[in-house]
């Protein structure tokens, strides 16, 4: 991939440094839009479905918006694994709905969302009663593939969490790596794509690695992957030798790295090929498929994931239902926090104006990833999409990856930045900045 051209490297910069996340896939409010009717009802309350209740309310005040989420206080996986390397609290991952309630009048209910009737436009809540809608909004993140690896299921991920999402199992994990012996080995088998968070795992091992380096240091890290190559690979793997040297050790998909068994009380995995790794901690990013919910409503198709149409992110098999973030069939875009953010802009303007019977303007979106190795040591990757003959494309010369000879300063400015983007896309999200 392509390195970033010099103003296109400025401009992620200051995306990422200033707070402007919504610079992209969004617009301002449209005359036409004031008065609409309409009740919109929104489940799911991450960085996808908190940003489609804030921005249907921006776009048209007067339009209900109805946010179902259980968790009174959300908790993203972006930055979990800072937590886990020792470099943040976990509470500072922590996000509350007070300025969509408070400011922008969202009805925020703290319950869960059981079925859906496509038909009869109504969702049941955990409580039996329904709510009925215009529009249907979709943010249901991901789920658990239990059934996908012989020997993890939800007791195996108490032994051996994944983490995947962020709260008790990130909680665990990191308790688990406290308790490992100095020597030991932490052990993180990788999916097959499609997952949540393509360059996840790589961060991930980068910031056990650093807790290791500074509280264990005779332990090693071994990633076991069932692919061939990953998301910025080639700026990991230099990150890699040049901090932590033989430390992290990489088996791909073609060296007998797909995990195929788990044994989570012996803390061991069994590789394609029958060759066994014990572990002092073992951590399985399982197969993944779109939040259970998305199965209620009938919108994914066989592949679990969600189909969507290119220019609204409506489902393409059920009308009035959209769906955005990780959940869905984007590609190229990844399932990233920043994705979600920005489908959720242009469905919320896709909702808006199909309620007003108008055209909505042209959809863009932008992704932009940043990755932290070490302290002061960031990397990261971006892009531009659009919609281009019916489908969605990146925008040629849009983006691209940090250099790998850059010098020690700039890896130290991107991590800077990623520090900023995060309390970007935090406030423009659920308006909060991160403690």
């Amino acid at each position: 991939m392509k390195h970033f051209i010099t103003n296109r490297r400025e401009t992620l910069k200051l995306l990422g440094a200033t707070g402007a996340v919504a610079a992209l896939g969004s617009w301002g409010v449209p005359a036409w839009s004031n008065g609409g009717p309409g009740h919109v009802v929104v489940v799911g309350g991450g960085f996808g479905g908190a940003t489609a209740a804030k921005y249907l309310k921006r776009y048209n005040p007067a339009l209900q918006v109805t946010l179902v989420e259980p968790v009174e206080r959300f908790y993203t996986c972006p930055f979990t694994n800072l937590y886990l390397g020792g470099l943040r609290e976990f509470e500072s991952v922590g996000h509350d709905y007070r300025e969509l309630k408070d400011r922008y009048g969202v009805n925020v209910l703290h319950t869960t969302a059981q079925d859906i009737d496509a038909a009869a436009h109504t969702v049941t809540l955990g409580d039996g009663s329904t709510l009925r809608y215009d529009r249907l909004v979709l943010s249901p993140g991901i789920e658990i593939r239990w059934d996908a690896l012989e020997g993890y299921g939800e007791d195996a991920a108490e032994k051996a969490p994944h983490a995947w999402k962020a709260g008790e199992q990130t909680l665990l994990l990191k308790r688990q790596l406290e308790a490992m012996d100095d020597g030991g080995v932490f052990i993180l088998s990788a999916p097959a794509n499609p997952f949540r968070c393509p360059p996840g795992p790589y961060e991930r091992v980068s910031m056990v690695a650093h807790y290791l380096k500074t509280h264990k240091p005779r332990s090693k890290v071994l990633l076991l992957d069932s692919k061939d190559g990953f998301s910025k690979q080639g700026l990991f793997m230099d990150g890699w030798a040049e901090v932590y040297g033989d430390m992290i050790e990489w088996v791909s998909l073609s060296d007998d790295g797909r995990v195929v068994r788990v044994d989570a009380d012996r803390l061991e995995v069994e590789t394609e090929f029958g060759e066994r790794h014990q572990a002092g901690v073992l951590n399985v990013v399982p197969p993944q498929k779109a939040g259970w919910i998305a199965d209620r409503a009938g919108v994914t198709d066989e592949s679990g994931w969600v189909p969507i149409k290119p220019a609204t992110f409506e489902s393409t098999q059920v009308s009035d239902i959209y769906v955005v973030g990780d959940a869905t069939v984007a590609a190229p875009m990844p399932k990233s926090g920043f994705v979600a953010n920005a489908q959720a802009k242009v469905a919320a303007m896709a909702i808006v104006s199909s309620l007003a019977e108008r055209e909505m303007p042209p959809a863009s979106w932008a992704n932009t990833c940043y990755s932290i190795i070490a302290p002061g040591y960031g990397i990261s990757v971006a892009g531009v999409y659009s919609v281009q003959d019916g489908a969605i494309a990146e925008v040629e010369g849009s983006g691209g990856i940090s250099p790998r000879d850059a010098d020690p300063d700039f890896r130290r400015r991107e991590a800077e930045h990623a520090v900023g983007w995060y309390n970007a896309i935090c406030q423009d999200t659920w308006g909060t900045r991160p403690a």
